[in-house]
């Protein structure tokens, strides 16, 4: 008797399915079930694909920062480092609250509550998280340079202040805090954010 052929299914709607489960459940509560029937696949498909469900979270990881990257090559555009600061937390706002998507960030969804066996989860999603901080912290390492931030300016403290906020934003998000509520807490901890200098060095 000849074994049946694998079903074909499209690679990036199945992964666009899998991260929403991921994004609405966190690892943990996302089960194979709910995963392959979103996927609309078996889970024999599932597996010969992703190899499992870790590898599914991380194929998935990676159409999320494909999605990302457009939305930070604008933050990073920014003309100046109070710029960037802004339109990244401006653009969490909008996005953290976009009903086309669950609310929250995938990146801090995704390790709520991983228990026994998800051990690795919560570093895979740090690490995913520690690349948007890396791109910050180049970028006003420029601007240091540029003369656009203070001499006094640490670069890395600057970006890890912004992610930790992005991340809190996100948990806000996910509990039900609306737009506005994070757009004030973007105006606020801009008002922590080292002024900006005009060309030359001049404070703007």
């Amino acid at each position: 008797m000849t074994m049946g052929r694998p079903r074909a299914f499209c690679t990036e709607k199945a992964l666009d399915e899998a991260m929403e489960v991921f994004w609405r459940h966190g690892y943990d509560g996302a089960t194979l079930a709910m995963l392959t029937k979103a996927m609309g696949i078996k889970p024999p498909s599932l597996y010969a694909a992703f190899g499992s469900k870790e590898g599914l979270l991380k194929a998935a990881l990676d159409r999320y920062a494909e999605r990302r990257s457009e939305h930070m090559r604008y933050v990073l555009d920014g003309p100046t480092a109070r710029d960037v600061a802004e339109r990244f937390l401006s653009s969490i706002a909008e996005s953290h609250t976009d009903p086309a998507n669950p609310p929250g960030c995938l990146l801090v969804q995704g390790g709520l509550a991983c228990g026994a066996g998800s051990e690795n989860i919560p570093f895979e999603l740090a690490a995913r998280r520690a690349q948007g901080e890396a791109e910050l912290r180049a970028r006003f390492e420029r601007a240091k340079a540029e003369r656009d931030l203070p001499g006094d300016a640490d670069p890395a403290a600057l970006a890890r202040f912004l992610s930790t906020v992005a991340s809190g934003m996100g948990v806000l998000a996910s509990s039900g805090a609306d737009r506005e509520a994070l757009r004030e807490v973007a105006r606020v901890s801009l008002g922590a954010f080292p002024p900006g200098r005009g060309a030359g060095g001049a404070p703007a």
